[in-house]
């Protein structure tokens, strides 16, 4: 053996063989007790960044130690390949979508292998490629026909120089974020997913996800939105009525404006027949379209001269106005503003010079003129509300649902924010809706045999929207129902969506149809999912939601997709800028100066690493360096992993410098003989230790105890005890050093892969301490800790004491007024 471990050498090496034997392929027909270990898969953008590494590292570290538990492991990867990038990359490189999406795969495929992960790559799947989105296609009909999915026209961000639509976070400052053309709001024909018939479901199942963080269930739980409300009526002057919703009935006597939405029915009507109308609707068209968004653009109003009259008292005519931060898609499109009690009506109503009328107090201000500089939100005391006054909020709002439904003008119900999912996508990379449309025959599906509806190759990007809109002949097809001329919708599906069921098509792939049920079933749910946070809602809702529809299908008897959810925090680094104002990347950077100009630069914050920022770490140049074990060593021991985790070049030499420690252990290992009781007990604990840290995720845990097993094996002399502890060791370190722990377990003489070792056992007897650490202390004052057999009598505790040589310095020869000896913790001496 050498003397110093050569991970280029080991790591190559042992990948092949992992390859060449399929180690790691899951067998759907094992007997074996099944857990399905899951990362969140990555879009393929170029290259793999510091992120993927913490991410997928402590994914593998836990299906290793499972495998080693005896259990058969999934553990796959695959790639969510349709989006908007690779569009973008189309227009900007002139090369094809699907070129580009491909080429990063392979890359990315090839920098994640040389990580040595343990992954099944036999169940590879990217989101692009027909053999998936067809499933997709078909599953898309499935909800359709089970009444799960509809079309309606819907209010969208357009851009009209790309002409395209643009997620809410392509909006920045009320333009394209790539055009820089003012964003139109426009109402598009729109496909879309009935989440709302699950939102109570939904909510429900929060409350049995008992292994996922509390922020994240909070996080989906205020996302749903399920809110007790009254939905009532106000008589407007010219006849009509305006139906409002609101959570909060019981400020209604603080109520100083009625506004609706720009296409809003009343403000159509009001904006046929007055040009500053149309002109103002129009102007609101250039604003957001989120509830988020809303909330920070300026509140704007048109005053349509009508009034609204008051439902308890119709004396009190409030104004009606068209409001730029209502949304037609939200509620019932018009609401009543209570100025003193809602920041945004407060906004408003100031810049209008409205009533600002207090209705809820806090206990210290009652009179109605309200002056603060915001609104007030909170709970409190209803006053300034004749009726209402005295009551607490709930009970007022009790109050008032129970007189609307009284007088017949409005009843009590539950709404949810949650909307119905709108998932088409003008462009092109992306799943094709499969809907033909007729003229005679309206939204008619693709038949079945139809499948995949596949995109065209033969697309150019040259001029802005989506290629298939111009596409001259593959939109253009005969009607399924009646033969006749139609055409093929030039929508495709919002990325979400294959990003919502992927994790069962790694359960089970069968050439012919999405899933096979029992297979899948045998292994769903997903047992450990591990991703980013930044996915808490979305993502993870609508897997849910997907989910729980195919179990209302009956396709699948599985109603949450993911039973244990970790979200790790991310990789940081600090970020540097040159004198001209600059973003400088670390390698541009040495010892405080830029390397190419020998100026000093100024070192910024520690953040998320970002290409924008440039404070990016590469870890292709850090496995050439130091080897993919102490990159993944690294990656887990540096800090909890559900916090950030800071990159530093001492960091990545230290984790080399243990390899290196572990190797020269195995290195020298040599027989010996006897026992050792103090390296059996640390052994036995470490083995007890590191496993419960593991199933915990509590990797840096693992590591530190793993840390004071070496230094305690480097510390003990020769013996069996000492052999047998280094043998262990290379298996303990298995799943987070496994290039390491192969070379080390063949190089002992082993013939099979350690990655199909078992976990070590232990003699649960050496986890007991037989000896105990008692503090010394005289008058309540530490002075000194003794060693102990745990359980000595208070007598012999209190010699030991007595003779401490710390004790007879502080007592000077004085004897103690009362000894105090607490068994197995504690002796204090009062002198």
């Amino acid at each position: 053996m050498m003397s110093r471990f050569n991970p280029l050498k080991a790591d190559a090496q042992w990948q092949k063989v992992w390859d060449e034997r399929q180690t790691f392929a899951a067998k759907d027909d094992s007997p074996k007790p099944k857990s399905y270990v899951l990362e969140m898969f990555p879009y393929p953008s170029g290259r793999i960044h510091m992120g993927h590494v913490r991410n997928y590292t402590m994914g593998d570290v836990l299906a290793r130690y499972r495998r080693m538990k005896g259990m058969e492991v999934l553990h796959p990867m695959g790639w969510d390949a349709f989006g908007m990038p690779a569009e973008n990359a189309a227009m900007e490189k002139h090369v094809h979508p699907g070129g580009w999406t491909r080429q990063n795969i392979a890359t990315m495929k090839a920098q994640l292998k040389r990580l040595g992960f343990a992954l099944d790559w036999s169940r590879e799947l990217a989101t692009c490629e027909p053999d998936y989105y067809g499933h997709e296609q078909a599953l898309f009909l499935d909800m359709l026909a089970a009444g799960l999915v509809y079309r309606k026209e819907s209010s969208v961000n357009w851009d009209p120089v790309d002409m395209t639509v643009l997620a809410n976070e392509q909006v920045i400052d009320g333009r394209g974020w790539r055009s820089g053309a003012l964003v139109e709001k426009r109402k598009l024909s729109q496909w879309f997913l009935k989440i709302t018939q699950f939102a109570d479901e939904l909510l429900a199942g929060l409350g049995e996800l008992k292994n996922w963080p509390d922020k994240v269930r909070l996080m989906q739980e205020n996302w749903i939105g399920k809110s007790q409300g009254l939905q009532f009526r106000w008589k407007v002057s010219d006849g009509s009525e305006v139906e409002v919703f609101t959570t909060r009935p019981d400020t209604i006597f603080g109520a100083s404006f009625v506004a609706v939405a720009a296409d809003h029915p009343i403000a159509q009507s009001i904006g046929a027949a007055s040009p500053e109308a149309a002109a103002f609707i129009e102007q609101c068209k250039q604003g957001g379209t989120t509830a988020a968004e809303l909330e920070t653009q300026e509140k704007l109003g048109f005053d349509t001269g009508l009034t609204v009259t008051h439902p308890f008292d119709p004396t009190i005519q409030l104004p009606l106005y068209i409001a730029n931060f209502v949304l037609m898609d939200y509620g019932t499109g018009a609401v009543f503003g209570v100025p003193a009690h809602d920041q945004r009506d407060f906004e408003f109503a100031s810049k209008y010079g409205l009533t600002i009328r207090r209705v809820v107090s806090d206990g210290d201000k009652t009179d109605p003129a309200f002056t603060e500089a915001e609104a007030y939100s909170g709970p409190g005391t209803l006053v300034n509300s004749h009726f209402l006054d005295g009551m607490d909020v709930e009970d007022a709002k009790r109050e008032v649902i129970t007189r609307a439904e009284a007088g017949g003008w409005g009843h009590g119900t539950t709404v949810f924010r949650l909307r119905d999912w709108g998932v088409s996508r003008q462009r092109y990379w992306g799943t094709p809706i499969p809907i033909i449309h007729c003229a005679a025959c309206g939204a008619v599906p693709v038949p079945r045999d139809q499948l995949p509806v596949v995109l065209p190759e033969d697309v150019s990007f040259d001029i802005p929207g989506n290629p298939l809109d111009r596409h001259p002949t593959w939109k253009h097809v005969a009607c399924p129902s009646c033969g006749g001329a139609a055409v093929r919708e030039t929508d495709t599906l919002d990325t979400f969506a294959d990003s919502s069921w992927y994790f069962i098509r790694f359960a089970s792939q069968p050439r012919d149809k999405a899933f096979d049920r029992a297979t899948a079933e045998q292994w769903l749910p997903v047992g450990q999912y591990i991703g980013g946070v930044e996915h808490a809602i979305l993502h993870l809702l609508y897997a849910r939601f997907w989910t729980r529809a195919l179990k209302h299908m009956d396709m699948l008897d599985i109603a949450e997709p993911f039973a244990g959810l970790f979200t790790q925090g991310m990789v940081t680094h600090e970020t540097y800028k040159s004198v001209e104002g600059k973003w400088l990347s670390p390698d541009d950077v040495r010892d405080g100066k830029e390397i190419a100009t020998g100026q000093p630069i100024t070192v910024g914050r520690t953040e998320k690493m970002s290409k924008s920022k440039k404070n990016t770490i590469d870890p292709e140049p850090i496995v050439d360096q130091y080897g993919a074990d102490a990159t993944r060593w690294f990656m887990l021991s540096d800090s909890p992993p559900e916090r950030d985790l800071q990159w530093s070049e001492s960091g990545i030499e230290g984790s080399w410098r243990f390899v290196q420690r572990l190797w020269r252990l195995v290195d020298g290992i040599a027989d010996g003989e006897g026992a050792d009781a103090a390296i059996d007990r640390k052994l036995a604990q470490t083995i007890a230790g590191v496993a419960v840290d593991i199933e915990a995720l509590q990797f840096n845990k693992a590591v530190a105890k793993l840390y004071e097993l070496v230094n305690a094996i480097e510390k003990a002399a020769p013996s069996a005890s000492r052999t047998a502890a280094i043998r262990t060791l290379v298996r303990l370190v298995a799943p987070m050093t496994p290039h390491l722990a192969e070379e080390a377990w063949a190089a002992m003489g082993e013939s099979e892969l350690v990655a199909g070792a078992d976990w070590p056992s232990y003699d649960p007897a050496l986890l007991v301490e037989d000896e105990v650490t008692i503090a010394i202390q005289v008058n309540g004052k530490l002075r000194d800790t003794l060693t102990m057999p745990k359980g000595s009598p208070k007598d012999a505790i209190e010699a030991a004491a007595r003779a401490n040589a710390h004790v007879i310095r502080v007592l000077e020869g004085k004897e103690p007024k009362k000894v105090i000896v607490v068994p197995d913790r504690l002796v204090n001496l009062v002198a």
